[in-house]
């Protein structure tokens, strides 16, 4: 990947005006700009939601596959909350003031078998910095039978990616608790992360580590205590990686691959045409505003602006925060885009996957 950069235009008079009127804000109404209350109680609902499952599961009672698998489903639902409404705070640091409490609730990340670690790169450097951007926005560097840039090859199974894709979706959370973590750090590692004296192997380790442990619990302790076939227990497990997957993949990628979102490329001198939050608006858009009760089960992610302009700060104040940033960014001219709903969204992304499948 190249060194890229953004552009110093007169853009950044609109983040230092963003960036006053936000702090500004926080300031006249006494809040903070870190989680609170809500967000405690949103924790304890979506670990509960998660675990609560799992540890009916595990007492052995159950005897019915169907009451098995929705269970499982259930806790899927409950993994997924946790990754977009509790995880993906505290590693921002936004959940809390406490370094200490972000750094343990971001750790939620690894019980539910992923890797804070590699995520942090993943998300917070390389999604958050160069959104949209080919080989750059690691969110968009797909495998050869997906195609989320026009910048990227297009071979002739992508017309069809439309389709199929939901399939891929469903299996993401698969290739995290296996492979993916691994591949990444390592190819994080030949990127220059990861490079002090014997971090890389530390963190090997650590990655398996945390798998081994969430894989006991999640897997290995029903597959002993239900009185169920081993195939009906292990399908009911990829049952629930499935539908976490599915809610995941389509609440981030409803944001970013759009027909009314761009798609910038760097020069030859890895110059990228934009001032950093003028591309951040550019290549993001929000969805389904009015929405309060699913903008609370997804942690405030149809928000998306608001966060990638703002990721220091909880999701809890992000439909407030969204009627600053909309008004600040009308005045200087720059795009704010939004779907009404979450359905109008999902049908955009649609849209786009079947157009960057054809042209």
């Amino acid at each position: 990947m190249k060194n890229l950069k953004f552009v110093k235009t007169d853009q950044a008079d609109f983040a230092n005006t963003l960036r006053k009127r936000v702090d500004d804000y926080f300031k006249k109404t006494n809040k903070s700009k870190y989680g609170n209350r809500l967000m405690v109680i949103k924790t304890i609902f979506m670990l509960s939601i998660f675990f609560g499952p799992l540890i009916i599961i595990s007492t052995g009672i159950i005897a019915n596959p169907l009451l098995l698998f929705a269970l499982y489903i259930t806790s899927g639902l409950g993994m997924a909350g946790v990754g977009m409404g509790v995880m993906h705070d505290a590693i921002h640091g936004s959940y809390s003031r406490s370094r200490k409490i972000n750094k343990y609730m971001g750790y939620t990340m690894n019980l539910i078998g992923a890797n804070a670690s590699v995520w942090r790169i993943q998300h917070n450097v390389l999604h958050h910095t160069y959104t949209n951007i080919d080989e750059g926005d690691d969110d968009i560097n797909a495998p050869i039978f997906l195609r989320f840039s026009p910048h990227a090859k297009r071979y002739w199974i992508h017309r069809f990616q439309h389709i199929y894709i939901w399939l891929f979706y469903g299996l993401s959370t698969l290739s995290w608790i296996t492979t993916k973590d691994f591949v990444r750090a390592n190819r994080y590692k030949e990127m220059g992360f990861f490079n002090k004296e014997g971090e890389f192997k530390k963190q090997l380790l650590k990655i398996a580590g945390w798998k081994m442990l969430y894989y006991s619990y999640a897997l290995v302790l029903p597959l002993i205590m239900v009185p169920l076939p081993a195939w009906i227990i292990i399908l009911a497990f990829l049952s629930m990686h499935f539908v976490t997957g599915l809610c995941i993949s389509i609440v981030f990628q409803t944001a970013h691959i759009l027909p009314n979102t761009t798609f910038p490329q760097p020069d030859e001198n890895g110059l990228i045409p934009n001032e950093w939050a003028a591309h951040q608006l550019a290549t993001t858009s929000n969805y389904a505003a009015r929405s309060k009760i699913f903008s609370w089960l997804i942690g405030g992610l149809n928000y998306q602006i608001e966060h990638h302009l703002l990721p220091n700060v909880c999701h809890v104040h992000y439909q407030t925060l969204s009627k600053i940033v909309e008004r600040t960014a009308r005045e200087f001219d720059l795009p704010y885009a939004v779907n009404k709903t979450f359905a109008a969204a999902l049908w955009s992304h649609v849209k786009m996957l079947r157009q960057l499948g054809r042209a």
